[in-house]
This record gives structure tokens, C-alpha cells and sequence, in this order.
């Protein structure tokens, strides 16, 4: 009988694995069920042995969660490999609970995953004590609304950059861009300058390609369900899983390399302001350097990754809606004239912009099943019983598609999120796309001005259109996705073309006074 190939050893692993989950299953299944004192939430029937996890689209779960939510409830429960789950596709519901009720549903399930990923210090995972509220008292004093005022002219100078680059952007090169913009900007905030910022951006994303394959609820119910499971080689799962050691190294080289190099340039007199030079100047008695290090780097890697996905969702939209664009660009003529360029001084006059803002985040959340939370105690919503211990989640993509708030809700329209005397009906930073509760990004503030300030610049001085082909035809664009715990656009064919050439020189010209 011929030796197994090693390519097929994953296979096999995975194939006994199963075995011995669906035994597991087995022997829980037929163990004493607990009693709950009023019914559970209503939802899809359980498969023996592994729940609803194979009646679900494990690439786009969303999906299978808005359809169920049209034939369950806007509040329905579901089950995967033992692990109960609440998907909550109501934004009216997502206040109830974890707003108003959010001293039970401000903490994370317990994801095994991110610690042998080596992301442990994750702020985003983190449950809800004491080390997390260290944490978002660092977010708090660096990005809260009254400081990111002081950014402004960071944002300017990093949004002209950004079109620069884009003047001879290829369609292969947009996602570079845009990414590339992202990760300088915060990283001129949390670290200031370091020596080679293109070697820590690649290995940035190399974890964050990880992470976003392997840190879902649904693969992560399996290592909660049986922790056995970890004692076996990452590589016996196959794909990301068997990266995770790999992740475990680039994590760890990356949260000490760049506090390393602020120090020494703090030491020699070179470092410039940002996060980490701050507090390592100054006396900060209650403040772990471990703290330090997981709240600079993951303030990195959770802002460059959204911020770079809905720039490059806001490109797309333009592209296909070049009404939208022509609209914005009038608006801002007319606020700033045709040879100014716009800055957040001039936002009060530009509430179009502020929609388009919206907009995009809510045609498109980079994030589109958000974080998930769980119950710390027992809790009753509407009759129905909550067991402490439940992990829930907020739908972000099924509360974009509520045709009752966003009529026509797939079509990208701006103007649904102003009055009928052109203000903003909500501020942005109240977005669902920021999450809910006490565990709300800390960083939207930063995000909003960053994103702001780059579709203003863009908007002032380019034209995105299709892009054409060796015989000059335009070449269609069709929205795709891709998959994952975050999502961006697959690449697209576009071109960008200057529309006002004084504006150009205007940022060329500071740009070169650099």
C-alpha cells in the first residue's frame, strides 16, 4: 500500500478530527439538556452533531444570517458545534441590548484562537475588566474628538500624498494606495517616523490576512467546543490555521521593534510626537509597556485595515456613480471656490460630502458581522430566554438591507441620510459600522476626519472614471467583495484624471515645501 503524499496529511487529519468532533457532539447531545425558565429565541433547526454549521455560508455568513432573520425574527438563535449564538439583525434591537443593557453585553466570548494565533493582547478581543479599560483609557487620550482636532494638519498633508500617488494609479495599485495611506497616517501617530515603515506594513497585513480567516465565531465555536483541538499541530487543520505559528512570530516581532526604535530615538534626540514617544517621555505610573506596546499596535492594524477597505469602497462607488462625484465636486467649488483646496475647517458647508460618508460605510462595512459580544449573566428580551455564556452578534450587513430605514437599500444614494433641508440626520461617528456599546471603536473620531479629509482632496482635484481598454472601450465594473472577518473590494479597472489643474499645483507645491 503506497505512503500517504504529504499534501493529503491535512486531509486525514481533518477527516479524524471529524470523527472524533461528531462522537464528542454525540455524547454532549445525549447528556442531561439544562431547563431554562422561559423559552429560547426561535431559529433555524439544528444538523445532529454540528448545529446549523453546515447550513451556513462559511464564506459569507451575513448572508445566511439576513435570509434566516426574514423567516425567524430580527433576534434569532443559532447553534454551532454546541456553541449558542444570537444574531441580532435590528439596529433597534443592537441599542436595546447592547446599549441600554450594555453592563451584561460589554464583554467577548472567549476566543482560543487569538491567543495561539499569539493576538491575546488584541484590544478588540479583550473581556471586559480591567486590562481592557487600561487600554481604551490610552485610545481615549490619544483619539477622543477634542484631540483629533490636533491631526488636521497631518490628515491634509498625508490625504494631498495620497493623490499624488494616485495621478498614475494603475487599477492593480489603488489597493496599495489606499493602504499605504492608512498605515502612514495612524503610524505617524502612534509611532511617529520609523526607519523601514515598508517592512513593518507588509508583515502588518500578513497578520491581518490571517486573522481575518481564522477569527470568526464560526471556526473559532470549534476550538471552544473541543479544546483538545489545540494540542494538535497547526498544520493538520490546513490553510490559515497552519499559519498561526507563523502569526504567533510576526506578532511578537512587531510589538517590540517599534517601541525599541522610538526609544532610540527618543534617546537620541530624533524621535518626533506620536503615542508611544509621548508616554515614554513622561510618567505614566498606571501604564503597563506591554499595555503600551498591544494599544499602539493594534490601533495600527484595526484603523489601517478599515480605513484603507472603505477608501477603496468609496472609489468604487464613484466609479459608478459619477453623478455622485459631480455633485460632491460642485458642493465643495461652491463652498471653498474653484482654487482652494477643502479642509475639516470648511465640513459645516459640506454636509453632501458628510453623506457620502455615510454612505459608503453603510453600502459596505468593512466589518460586516462586526465583533462579536456575549452575556455575562442570564437575561430576558422579549419573553425569550438569554443564557449567560451566549455569544451575540450584530448583522451589520442585514442592518444596511432594512428597507424599512434604507429604501432601495442596495442602491448607493447619499441623499438618503440628509433631511429635506440638506443636514445630516445622524453624526457619522454614531455609525453601526462602528459597533455599539462600551465596546464602540474609540478611534472613530480619527477615522472619520481621516476619511473625510482624503474623499474631499481626492474629490477637489481628480475625476474617477472607468477605465478603457486597448481599444478605448469602457471597461464595466462589477462589485465584489472579499471574504472574511473584514472585506474590501476585489480589484477593479478604474482611472483617475485631474479636473482642476490649480488645485494640483497647490498640493504638489506643498508637498514639495515639505
Amino acid at each position: 500500500m503506497p505512503c500517504a503524499q504529504p499534501q493529503s496529511l491535512p486531509m486525514l487529519f481533518t477527516l479524524g478530527i471529524s470523527c472524533i468532533v461528531a462522537l464528542l457532539v454525540t455524547l454532549r447531545l445525549t447528556s442531561r439538556r439544562r431547563v431554562y425558565p422561559f423559552p429560547l429565541l426561535p431559529g433555524p433547526r439544528p444538523l445532529p452533531f454540528l448545529g446549523n454549521a453546515l447550513q451556513l455560508d462559511t464564506k459569507r455568513p451575513w448572508l445566511t444570517y439576513t435570509a434566516w432573520g426574514k423567516t425567524y425574527g430580527k433576534i434569532f438563535r443559532s447553534r454551532i458545534l454546541g456553541i449558542d449564538m444570537i444574531i441580532i439583525n435590528s439596529e433597534t434591537i443592537a441599542q436595546e441590548l447592547l446599549e441600554k443593557r450594555s453592563a451584561n453585553y460589554s464583554t467577548r466570548p472567549v476566543c482560543r484562537i487569538n491567543e495561539l494565533a499569539g493576538l491575546a493582547f488584541n484590544s478588540i478581543l479583550l473581556p471586559y475588566g480591567e486590562t481592557l479599560r487600561q487600554h481604551r483609557k490610552i485610545y481615549h487620550q490619544v483619539l477622543r474628538a477634542e484631540v483629533s482636532v490636533s491631526y488636521h494638519e497631518i490628515h491634509s498633508r498625508h490625504a494631498n500624498e495620497l493623490v499624488i500617488n494616485l495621478f498614475g494609479a494603475t487599477s492593480d495599485s489603488l489597493q496599495q494606495h489606499t493602504e499605504t495611506y492608512a498605515g502612514s497616517l495612524i503610524m505617524a501617530v502612534t509611532y511617529g517616523h520609523l526607519a523601514d515603515e515598508d517592512s513593518f506594513l507588509s508583515h502588518a497585513h500578513e497578520i491581518l490576512d490571517i486573522a481575518k480567516q481564522i477569527l470568526s465565531p464560526e471556526k473559532a465555536a470549534m476550538f471552544t467546543a473541543f479544546p483538545f483541538l489545540e494540542k494538535l499541530p497547526f498544520w493538520c487543520f490546513g490553510g490559515a490555521f497552519s499559519l498561526m505559528g507563523r502569526c504567533r512570530e510576526i506578532s511578537q516581532q512587531l510589538l517590540n521593534e517599534p517601541i525599541n526604535e522610538v526609544k532610540a530615538q527618543i534617546a537620541d534626540g530624533t524621535a518626533s510626537r506620536s503615542l508611544i514617544a509621548d508616554f515614554l517621555s513622561q510618567a505614566h505610573d498606571d501604564t503597563d509597556e506591554d499595555i503600551l506596546k498591544a494599544v499602539a499596535f493594534m490601533g495600527y492594524m484595526a484603523g489601517m485595515e478599515t480605513t484603507a477597505s472603505t477608501l477603496q469602497t468609496f472609489v468604487l462607488a464613484m466609479v459608478l456613480h459619477p453623478d455622485v462625484q459631480s455633485r460632491a465636486r460642485a458642493e465643495i467649488d461652491q463652498a471653498v471656490g474653484h482654487d482652494s483646496m477643502p479642509c475639516l475647517d470648511d465640513r459645516a458647508s459640506l454636509t453632501y460630502l458628510d453623506a457620502i460618508l455615510c454612505e459608503v460605510l453603510r453600502w459596505h462595512s468593512p466589518a460586516p458581522l462586526g465583533f462579536a459580544h456575549a452575556a455575562s449573566n442570564d437575561d430576558v428580551y422579549e419573553g425569550y430566554f438569554i443564557p449567560k455564556g451566549t455569544i451575540v452578534m450584530v448583522n451589520q450587513w442585514a442592518l444596511s438591507r432594512d428597507e424599512d430605514i434604507f429604501p432601495d437599500a442596495s442602491r448607493f444614494d447619499p441623499s438618503r441620510h440628509l433631511t429635506v433641508d440638506g443636514k445630516l440626520k445622524n453624526p457619522f461617528v454614531n455609525h453601526f459600522a462602528f459597533g455599539h456599546g462600551r465596546r464602540i471603536c474609540p478611534g472613530r473620531w480619527f477615522a472619520e476626519n481621516s476619511l473625510w479629509t482624503a474623499f474631499a482632496t481626492i474629490l477637489a482635484v481628480l475625476r474617477i472614471d472607468h477605465a478603457k481598454d486597448s481599444n478605448g472601450d469602457k471597461i464595466e465594473v462589477k462589485p465584489e467583495y472579499t471574504t472574511g472577518l473584514g472585506i474590501h473590494p476585489e480589484p477593479f479597472h478604474c482611472s483617475f484624471e485631474v479636473v482642476n489643474t490649480t488645485r494640483e499645483a497647490h498640493i504638489r507645491a506643498m508637498m514639495n515645501s515639505k
